[in-house]
């Protein structure tokens, strides 16, 4: 399927898939795909959530890992950014309108792409931004969606430079003034490996940057005011208790201790007043879980691997907190 997805010698796509678009809200045009195991019968299927600024090429190796489980995975790439339409003239800008937009697309993703073509039960992995978009959903997808497993979530953030309420002020700020649109901060090209904050695996960040290097269109750069105002605003709403006690989907918290972008702290809290949830820490591992070395990622894929079944016993949810 050319022009669709782009694989590498390095980065090769797991066999036997389908990719295409579908439209979102208000009418984006969102890129997906959908990645059968060749284990038979399936055990389910994953819809997987990505990071910010992440595309499906990036998960392509934690895909043929779920479907050596015999889970089938279907994923989109978010509005705005990997090959989905960008919402703004400026294709670098990370923008988003509401963070509700995000909700609605998966709403549809589920209801059009993953219900009629893939295998019950249904799973969600999520990583970062993408399981904030799973949280805040959440209550709504009960009796669609078995059971979670959120990566890292974005309940919080971290910068080198402000304090967040710094942030949310700055951000709510420009909103209220009509300038959303512009970039919370300067794009910041070619980041080097030491140092950086999302991994301590040195092949995987080098495979990373070759695919972003071959297609910087995937891509985008600093996120808008408006982006961070609508995002910042969800945290807030999920962490509210009232909230969490209206998840009833069993989730797991894969939270890296040494998370450089999204504060252990604040997902160690979340887990505490989270009745669906348990924490599952990692020790040593950075922000990007599934892009990490093995001594981490193996952890964060035996959690899933044990808990998803969930029809047969699953993962004792009282054993996993490290």
């Amino acid at each position: 399927m050319p022009d669709i997805l782009y694989p590498t010698p390095e980065n090769p796509a797991p066999e036997n898939y389908t990719a295409g678009h579908f439209t979102g809200y208000r009418g984006a045009k969102l890129r997906y795909a959908i990645f059968r195991s060749q284990i038979s019968p399936a055990r389910g299927t994953v819809v997987l959530m990505q990071g910010r600024n992440d595309f499906i090429e990036k998960y392509f190796e934690t895909i043929r890992d779920l479907n050596a489980m015999g889970l089938w995975v279907a994923t989109f790439d978010l509005r705005g950014q990997g090959g989905s339409d960008r919402l703004l003239k400026d294709p670098r800008k990370g923008h988003v309108r509401r963070m509700s937009d995000y909700e609605r697309d998966l709403e549809i993703f589920l209801e059009q792409i993953v219900l009629p073509d893939t295998r019950l039960p249904f799973f969600l992995v999520a990583h970062s931004t993408g399981a904030l978009i799973a949280l805040s959903a959440a209550p709504r997808l009960s009796n669609r969606i078995s059971r979670m497993a959120l990566s890292a979530p974005y309940v919080g953030l971290r910068h080198d430079t402000w304090p967040v309420t710094v942030i949310r002020q700055v951000a709510a700020l420009a909103c209220w003034t009509g300038l959303g649109r512009l970039s919370a901060e300067q794009e910041r090209i070619d980041r080097p490996f030491p140092g950086n904050p999302l991994t301590s695996d040195t092949a995987r960040f080098a495979r990373n940057a070759a695919t972003i290097a071959a297609h910087p269109e995937l891509t985008v750069g600093p996120p808008t005011y408006r982006w961070l105002h609508e995002t910042l605003k969800g945290v807030d709403r999920v962490r509210r208790q009232e909230h969490l006690t209206r998840i009833t989907i069993p989730t797991l918290i894969l939270a890296p201790v040494l998370d450089g972008i999204i504060p252990y702290a604040e997902q160690e809290e979340l887990s505490r007043n989270f009745r669906a949830g348990q924490l599952v820490t990692i020790n040593g591992a950075r922000h990007e879980l599934f892009q990490e070395r093995d001594i981490y990622r193996a952890q964060a894929l035996a959690a899933i691997e044990a808990f998803m079944p969930g029809l047969d016993g699953g993962l004792d949810l009282s054993e996993t907190a490290a």
